[in-house]
């Protein structure tokens, strides 16, 4: 209660002063006896009682704040230094170039009429998905359908014409036949004929007769097996339009089946050019559709990243549509011509898109450093080097501090109970904005100070902040 007696000493002086006053007015003015004199001890009581009153309320925060100064407190403060502490953690202290580019389908088919002829009917709309083979619409078949009737009838004429020649053949080789029968019988009767001569019994007249007979024989003979040649090449030209209208038909009948619209690829529709009812034109547009069993991204690359870049290189890429998935790439094609303006060259990214998340126009970033390994990384202020420890006088770092690769970190301790740090040694690597990596000496998970109230030695207990990590 230290204001206690000052506050005494200036009741003491009221109430004196009071007194005086009192003699005064006794002097100057009579009172009834006794009256004067007890209202003024009255009021110098009651003066008295509210100072020491309100020097006693005053007296529990004093003695509170005299307590907290005293020498038990004083050694609390003292002992545990304030510290902000982090978690060791794994990362990329630098940052790889991130390249942007827009999903598109691996391949986009446009389906087109093959033929003149009215849409009769459309099944599929955009987003339906379809597999190859798929029927997917109809057009009018009325005209081609009597092309094809022409043509088969046609084919069955010169199939009848064939059937005619071959029938020609046939005749023309009965015809040699018979003509090679009477050529043996007049060369016989020749010879037979030329005997009788010679032994007198006829003229040689008669003789002469059966060799001509012989020799007509002989050239109806020749003739005969010209014939059939003849109807043999007639047969082989009737077969040869046959062919040839064979082949017409099959045209018409390819023709017809354009009318049927059949999807080219597996994948979804993407565009509906027309609409059942028009009349479309050969290649005229109908549908188109996407292939997205693959996605493909198309990035321009730098001209001095692209020695790093190869074909089948596999690469990070990542989509806003799914900020907590990393999907991976791989580079399928490097343009061989660069912009001749900026330098880019375009690098095509291919991923797999196997359940069909991925759509097309969306916003990629790919990472060609895929192979860049994660370390340790914590904040340069958390070393301890022993140039810190010099006088603060020194304002520079000499290039043999700078090169020094060992540094030091206090590690927290013996958390659940009274905190302490221990100083660890450790490898220090490369630097980048305000951060170093730990190649040695510190693992992840590790809890580690930052920064302190005040210079640390190995086993000092700390405090944690309340802007420390926490487990």
């Amino acid at each position: 209660m230290p204001n206690t007696i000052p506050n005494t000493i200036v009741a003491s002086q009221l109430i004196k002063s009071q007194l005086y006053d009192t003699g005064n007015i006794k002097n100057r003015r009579k009172s009834p006896p006794g009256l004067g004199s007890q209202s003024n001890l009255l009021m110098a009581c009651f003066l008295s009682i509210g100072l020491m009153t309100a020097s006693c309320g005053s007296s529990p925060k004093e003695a509170a704040d005299a307590q907290s100064q005293g020498p038990n407190a004083a050694r609390q403060g003292g002992g545990a230094t304030p510290v902000d502490v982090a978690i060791a953690r794994t990362e990329t202290l630098e940052k790889q170039p991130e390249y942007t580019g827009t999903t598109t389908p691996f391949r986009t088919v446009s389906l087109r009429s093959q033929v003149e002829a009215r849409l009769l009917a459309l099944n599929l709309d955009v987003g339906d998905r379809v597999k190859q083979g798929q029927n997917i619409g109809q057009l009018d078949d009325v005209l081609l359908s009597t092309d094809l009737k022409q043509a088969e009838a046609e084919l069955a004429s010169l199939k009848s014409e064939v059937a005619r020649a071959t029938n020609q053949v046939s005749n023309a080789r009965a015809q040699v036949e018979r003509a090679r029968l009477e050529v043996v019988q007049a060369q016989a009767d020749s010879q037979r004929q030329q005997q009788l001569v010679k032994e007198g019994a006829i003229a040689e007249q008669t003789a002469q007769q059966a060799r001509t007979e012989a020799q007509t024989a002989a050239q109806a003979l020749r003739a005969a097996i010209e014939q059939v040649r003849t109807e043999q090449q007639a047969v082989a030209a009737a077969q040869g339009r046959v062919v040839a209208q064979q082949a017409v038909v099959a045209q018409a009948k390819e023709r017809r089946s354009y009318t049927r619209l059949t999807s080219p690829i597996t994948g979804v529709v993407t565009e509906k050019v027309t609409e059942p009812g028009n009349l479309l034109q050969a290649g005229g547009e109908v549908l188109k559709i996407a292939d997205f069993n693959r996605v493909k991204v198309v990035v321009q690359v730098s001209e001095l990243e692209l020695a790093q870049i190869r074909v089948g290189q596999s690469v990070q890429v990542r989509l806003d549509a799914f900020p907590n998935q990393t999907l991976t790439g791989r580079v399928t094609r490097i343009s061989p011509a660069a912009d001749a303006t900026a330098r880019l060259i375009p690098v095509e990214v291919v991923i797999s898109n196997s359940d069909g998340k991925i759509g097309s126009g969306l916003l990629a970033r790919v990472n060609f450093a895929t192979q860049v390994a994660q370390r340790v990384v914590v904040p340069q202020i958390a070393i301890q080097k022993e140039a810190r420890n010099k006088a603060s006088s020194q304002t520079t770092v000499t290039k043999e501090e700078s090169d020094d690769q060992n540094g030091t970190l206090f590690v927290l301790t013996n958390v659940e109970e009274k905190p302490k740090v221990a100083a660890r040694a450790v490898t220090l690597g490369k630097r980048a904005d305000g951060k170093v990596e730990i190649l040695s000496g510190l693992q992840p998970g590790d809890r580690y100070v930052i920064r302190s109230g005040k210079p640390l030695k190995d086993g000092d207990a700390v405090r944690l902040s309340i802007i420390s990590e926490k487990s």
